[in-house]
């Protein structure tokens, strides 16, 4: 696999709500929802089975966007 693709299918991985917020250096899971109720949460979706994912990509580039001085 070229590093390419390897990038994209890693930007693609579906994480967990758990993995989320691991990432997120241990915000709560309270926190995360009240987020989603705001409407400022990383984009979600739910599968057929209920459980939110989040893409590893859509998680990244949210954190960009909160960058500190992001315009």
């Amino acid at each position: 696999m070229t590093t390419t693709k390897r990038a994209h299918s890693e930007r693609d991985e579906l994480l967990t709500v758990r993995q989320v917020l691991a990432e997120l250096g241990g915000v709560s899971r309270d926190t995360f929802y009240e987020w989603r109720e705001r409407r400022v949460a990383p984009p979600c979706f739910r599968l057929p089975n209920g459980h939110l994912r989040v893409r590893r990509g859509d998680l990244l580039d949210w954190l960009d966007a909160h960058r500190d001085g992001a315009a």
